[in-house]
């Protein structure tokens, strides 16, 4: 299957000769081919979006809001084949890919129809004036979204910037962009006016540089790598361009004596390995109060070493594939480095897998312990199905490790005693710190990070604000 770009309501073949095969990260086999979009393409895309803004963005916001549930109904009728395709293109289990990606890419348009509804100017009233803030599109925004979530994160972004009256020019990584061709597939079936979403497909030197610099692009919204970001930002910068960045993370969790240990178990296993690690909010640093040091971790080896890896088509898989034999190697690096630096692999090693299997991207979920907490290891990010695990005794030790890192993305705190898990929350540097569990989203509350984490918060209102500009009239009164 050859995709083509999405451009000025039509789908065109680019203007290149160049493609990237599209591999199955569970084979290795080629099952599509992406275009390698030029400049020109770009141009072509960036054009029909900023020939499309005005009328688009002159719209009642409650006629917009309806075309934002059209597309939910769209996608939600397409359902199994978003899933099936994103576990297909990511490696990730069938189960994840329909309960987190497939549920998220129509909860996502349905979430922001509802707060395009529900948003509405501000008035302040002075002694002798009206002040009236209104909120008017930005123009046309660039959206650049990553390989590990990828219809959910593209759909996060698509929704309230549309929604908020901006046209767009989405670039999806060119390593999973199945999904992005069903939403375009979405949006011309149910007849958006053409222009309003634009998509070019290609890599960051063909497209993605060409699409953030461009002179006629007046915001950009990014999720992925902190160095690709701190590109991104760079070539932003001279513009004055509304920027978002959602990056890295190297996240603690942090278990306090006091825990319920089952449910804790649990809760940090999954925030260590959903979707092999690839999340840029999973809890690779697991920091264990001595107390009950011994206990979690026979019972944590236990619980990890439980989990099928496999097939990511089984529903009884629980881990897939990595996204690519170039990011396994990654994480293999990594590995080695940790023994390098004094580390012990406590469980770990390759999967047993049928011969099919043979050539995709695998390794088994991975825990580390003995680790300096200065070790590059426990301080930078990996993305993959490795955790390391680290004692202390005082809360404030915990505080300590876990803000020993450039990143501030976010974190987890796990304890009886919830006063005593808000504190210790209220003192790590992230931008989100969940106690008691973990990617438990309310897309009202502000998502984001600090650091090198990122720039910006997106969700709610945080997104409607940032996908559009304030604008006040202050009138005198006679």
């Amino acid at each position: 299957m050859d995709l083509m770009n999405y451009i000025g309501g039509k789908f065109e073949r680019h203007s290149g000769e160049k493609w990237l095969d599209v591999e199955e990260p569970s084979t290795g086999n080629v099952f599509a081919r992406a275009p390698l979009s030029t400049p020109a393409d770009v141009d072509s895309a960036i054009l029909a979006a900023r020939k499309a803004q005005p009328k688009w963005g002159g719209m009642d916001g409650e006629e917009r809001a309806r075309w934002l549930d059209r597309i939910a109904d769209g996608l939600e009728s397409r359902y199994e084949e978003i899933a099936s395709l994103e576990s297909k293109d990511t490696g990730k289990p069938i189960s994840l890919a329909r309960t987190v990606d497939a549920h998220r890419s129509v909860v996502n348009f349905r979430f922001f129809a509802d707060e395009i509804r529900r948003h509405e100017g501000e008035i302040f009233e002075m002694a002798d004036s009206t002040n009236f803030v209104s909120y008017r599109p930005v123009g046309v925004g660039a959206l650049i979204t990553p390989w590990n979530l990828p219809l959910y994160l593209l759909s996060w972004k698509v929704a309230p910037a549309i929604g908020m009256g901006n046209t767009v020019v989405c670039k999806p990584s060119e390593l999973t962009p199945m999904t992005a061709n069903l939403l375009m597939e979405v949006i011309h079936e149910v007849g958006l006016p053409e222009g309003v979403v634009n998509l070019v497909h290609g890599d960051g030197l063909g497209a993605g540089s060409s699409l953030v610099s461009h002179d006629d692009v007046d915001l950009v919204s990014f999720t992925g790598g902190t160095s690709t970001g701190s590109k991104v930002a760079e070539a932003a910068a001279p513009q004055f361009k509304k920027l978002s960045l959602e990056l890295g993370g190297k996240n603690s969790s942090i278990v306090l004596e006091d825990c319920d240990i089952e449910s804790t178990i649990k809760g940090v296993v999954r925030s260590g390995f959903m979707n092999q690690g690839q999340v840029c909010l999973c809890g690779s640093r697991i920091l264990v109060q001595d107390g009950i040091y011994d206990e979690f971790m026979e019972r944590f080896i236990e619980e990890v070493e439980s989990m099928t890896v496999g097939d990511p088509s089984d529903e009884g898989t629980d881990l897939g594939a990595l996204i690519s034999a170039e990011h396994l190697r990654k994480v293999e690096g990594y590995i080695e480095l940790a023994k390098e630096e004094g580390g012990t692999i406590v469980t770990g090693g390759y999967p047993c897998l049928p011969e099919r299997l043979s050539n995709g991207n695998w390794i088994a979920p991975t825990v580390i312990t003995g680790l300096s907490v200065d070790s590059r290891c426990s301080t930078e990010e990996i993305f993959g199905p490795v955790v390391s695990v680290h004692r202390f005794s005082k809360d404030s030790e915990a505080i300590g490790i876990a803000n020993n890192t450039r990143y501030g993305l976010a974190g987890s705190v796990w304890t009886g005693d919830l006063e005593r898990g808000r504190r210790i929350a209220d003192s790590i540097h992230t931008g989100m710190v969940w106690v008691n569990t973990w990617l438990h989203r309310d897309l009202r509350a502000p998502f984001g990070g600090v650091k090198d984490s990122g720039v910006g918060r997106e969700g709610g209102k945080w997104s409607l604000g940032f996908f559009s500009e304030a604008t006040n009239v202050c009138v005198k009164h006679d």
